[in-house]
């Protein structure tokens, strides 16, 4: 079955079942805690929390959708069998309250479990053809916090699954959500193909904020299955790239490239073309630095091969523009252009450098970074033998002995242990207007989502705690750095108000969310960048500071997480 007539059948399916249709949303995302679209429920968030009513909006409370995702986190897996930074999510939502599970309803009523799986069996095995034996399922086992989801198990089982294709899975892989650090949640039921994950059934029974799970008092379904992995079991190929959404990208792609940069190459090329029809312009920060990121890939890989890009991209282009009539080829052709002319001029100091070296390292390929701002995939990719042993491992332990040796440092400045109480009280204050800084940079690289969640100093480093859904990359360490210390170089003026909080809270200075302030505050601004809530105390100018390194970044807990820095 070809990919279009997958969509087809979904939709017409869910249609038949009182399921309205409703377009994709854009990649840029309303929801404020997301980077881009990560998922089809993106757009229906509101609806389970009750902030906006469907009836109102689609007169049902089922829709059904085929949404246009991105996900940043595998960004660095692209090149394997099946993963994908852009893709397409089949989706089919219920809003709730729950009332008939009759099919030929209207859709005024919403549904839960048992509509829910059964009608993901009818579809994968009267609809699709899919033989039974070829189908497994999985629920969630439950933990200490939430139960053993016994209503899917007994539904599971009811359609004929034995035990040993009724998988338990705990929360990192039966349990879903929320998008973002708050929102609607719950446990999954998973269909598998083949032993592939091929859809997930997740029913919102939950809302996470900042104090944990609240049960919901409606609650709803959120499905997805990605096309691509589905049209893969159907078609009964390998891999994804095999299926007929990649198969004519990989026909016309240069014959000498290896099948892994090929994969590469066509996912970057088809994500590049929907985030520049949605609206992403190439930028140093936020969904733009995604965007250069993978523009750069692609523009490495037309200058050390044959790849014609614009031939590939009107090829995409040709494949989906009746399907998503926003897909602009004017944009897309003339904005990989001008980056192009831009990174050329890196691209070639960098080359010029590679080819000195016989072998790259990790201690080199760093210099190179930190001396022309070439990435660690660029390396990678045009130094090829000469970075066979090179691995993103060692890149990162590299940059990480790299802040060490500047903490070090900063040690031997401030005499280590043996500075007096007086000159540890001054680096207090250094480190704590650097605080500000830096919670003003992370908002600059990674998106206005970033908040502060804690801090802690000591004489010899800061520890900031911040709001965000994954790991920093090493760039955006590197960008965030540059920007604290090009600020610190600037010697900007600090200064103080005392003001009432709601006229504070209105010239928009940032609040730690977890603290109680008193009716009057006081407001540090750091020259006409930075203000925030706070008791002080602070140095008079930024240029006191004089050099910042980031030692460490890690995770506290699911959407948090911890920098580590010093000043020099």
């Amino acid at each position: 079955m070809f990919s279009e007539e997958i969509r087809k059948s979904f939709l017409e399916f869910f249609k038949n079942k009182g399921h309205v249709v409703v377009p994709s949303s854009s990649l840029i995302p309303t929801d404020s805690s997301v980077l881009l679209t990560t998922a089809g429920m993106q757009q229906f968030k509101k609806y389970y929390t009750g902030e906006l009513n469907s009836l109102s909006d689609f007169d049902s409370q089922r829709v059904t959708s085929i949404q246009k995702c991105f996900r940043t986190s595998d960004i660095d897996e692209v090149g394997d069998d099946s993963h994908l930074t852009f893709f397409e999510m089949l989706g089919n939502f219920s809003f709730g309250p729950v009332g008939s599970d009759d099919p030929s309803d209207n859709g005024k009523d919403g549904y839960f479990k048992k509509s829910a799986i059964n009608w993901g069996f009818e579809f994968l095995n009267n609809k699709l053809k899919i033989d039974v034996n070829r189908l497994s399922v999985s629920v969630f086992k439950g933990d200490d916090e939430i139960p053993f989801d016994e209503e899917s198990f007994e539904i599971v089982k009811e359609l004929g699954f034995s035990a040993e294709k009724i998988i338990r899975g705990d929360r990192g892989d039966n349990f879903w959500g929320p998008t973002g650090t708050i929102g609607p949640c719950g446990p999954t039921v998973e269909f598998y193909v083949d032993g592939l994950e091929v859809w997930n059934l997740v029913f919102n029974e939950y809302f996470k904020d900042q104090n944990g799970l609240n049960k919901l008092k409606n609650p709803g379904v959120d499905t997805g299955m990605g096309i691509e992995r589905l049209a893969m079991v159907l078609q009964k190929v390998p891999t994804i790239f095999e299926t007929d959404l990649f198969k004519p990208m990989m026909d016309i792609l240069p014959v000498g490239l290896s099948p892994r940069i090929k994969r590469i190459i066509a996912d970057h090329s088809r994500a590049i073309t929907f985030l520049l029809s949605d609206g992403v312009r190439p930028s140093n920060k936020e969904a733009g630095y995604i965007l250069r990121r993978l523009m750069r890939r692609v523009i490495v890989y037309e200058n050390i091969s044959d790849l014609d890009t614009k031939k590939l991209l009107n090829k995409i282009i040709e494949a989906y523009k009746d399907i998503y009539l926003e897909i602009n080829k004017d944009i897309v052709i003339s904005e990989l252009d001008s980056e192009s002319k831009k990174f050329k001029s890196t691209l070639i100091k960098g080359v010029g450098e590679l080819e000195k070296i016989k072998t790259i390292d990790a201690q080199q390929a760093f210099k190179l970074y930190e001396s022309y701002g070439v990435p660690y995939e660029v390396i990678k990719e045009i130094g090829a033998e000469k970075a066979t042993s090179l691995t993103r491992e060692d890149f990162d332990k590299e940059f990480k002995k790299h802040q060490e040796i500047s903490r070090v440092g900063a040690k031997k400045k401030f005499g280590g242990h043996g500075i007096t109480s007086e000159e540890d009280e001054k680096i207090k204050v250094r480190l704590h207007t650097t605080t500000h800084l830096l919670h003003w940079a992370l908002r600059e690289i990674l998106g206005k989502e970033v908040k502060q969640s804690g801090s802690d100093i000591n004489s010899e480093r800061l520890r900031f705690d911040f709001s965000f859904d994954r790991k920093l990359t090493t760039e955006e360490l590197g960008q965030v750095e540059d920007l604290v210390n090009q600020k610190i170089k600037e010697n900007l003026t600090v200064t103080f108000q005392e003001m009432p909080k709601e006229e504070a809270e209105k010239i928009g200075a940032l609040a730690f969310f977890k603290q109680k302030y008193p009716d009057i505050v006081k407001v540090y601004s750091i020259g006409n960048i930075s203000k925030e809530f706070c008791a002080g105390p602070h140095v008079k100018n930024t240029g006191e500071i004089e050099n910042f390194k980031i030692l460490k970044e890690e995770s506290v807990s699911a959407g948090l997480r911890r920098i580590k820095a010093t000043i020099t």
